[in-house]
């Protein structure tokens, strides 16, 4: 496996550089992390590229917070269907082949949430629009600064491939998930509401941006 080293760089202006695994399948692509900071509050939450390692766990937090923040919208058939173990597969193939890019929050080694981001899949889209794909924190983590690191992480990573506005899509019905990007500088785009089918119910999901600029 070849490696990368990634500047890791604390808000006390202190600076270490660590090793870290670059899938080969995108060795001359774009594949490159951000200076990853370690945000401090009451806690020191640490950002780090995910490793295959950290797959069940991203499984087991996109579910677990699917389940939590969705149970109001979505069917319960759906909720009930999904599966650790296809959302492991899922990220592992994920990290290995570097698409998305893939962060997780940590804290003593505790994941306690992640974020996959990339180039927009948005057809029509410049290459300078990059997509947060997913971001999830474990339930028991929310409002505590994760969600915070995660976007400013990815943004930081955008930023770095030559992104100068990234996007993302959500259920309009998920206002926790709506309020916080708004907070985080993202606005809805207009006419951008798109229609999904959720095990048979009917549900619309808008688009939201903010300039990296």
């Amino acid at each position: 496996m070849n490696t990368a080293s990634v500047t890791i760089k604390m808000q006390v202006s202190k600076s270490f550089t660590v090793k870290m695994p670059v899938s080969p399948h995108r060795l001359g692509q774009s594949c490159a992390f951000p200076d990853l900071r370690l945000f401090s509050g009451m806690s020191s939450i640490q950002v780090r590229p995910a490793t295959l390692r950290d797959a069940k766990a991203i499984a087991q937090i996109q579910v677990a917070s699917a389940q939590d923040a969705y149970k109001d919208f979505w069917p319960d058939a759906a909720l009930n269907g999904l599966s650790v173990a296809q959302r492991q597969a899922y990220w592992r193939e994920a990290i290995n082949m570097c698409e998305p890019q893939v962060l997780v929050a940590h804290l003593d080694n505790e994941v306690m949430g992640f974020v996959g981001f990339d180039r927009s899949r948005d057809k029509g889209t410049p290459s300078t629009t990059g997509e947060i794909w997913a971001m999830y924190a474990a339930p028991a983590h929310w409002d505590k600064g994760v969600g915070q690191a995660l976007v400013e992480a990815a943004q930081e990573g955008l930023q770095e491939e030559g992104c100068t506005r990234v996007t993302l899509w959500t259920y309009k019905n998920n206002t926790r998930a709506i309020r916080f990007f708004e907070i985080a500088g993202f606005r809805p785009e207009a006419d951008s509401v798109k229609a999904v089918d959720v095990e048979g119910k009917p549900l619309e999901q808008m688009r939201l941006h903010r300039s990296l600029i």
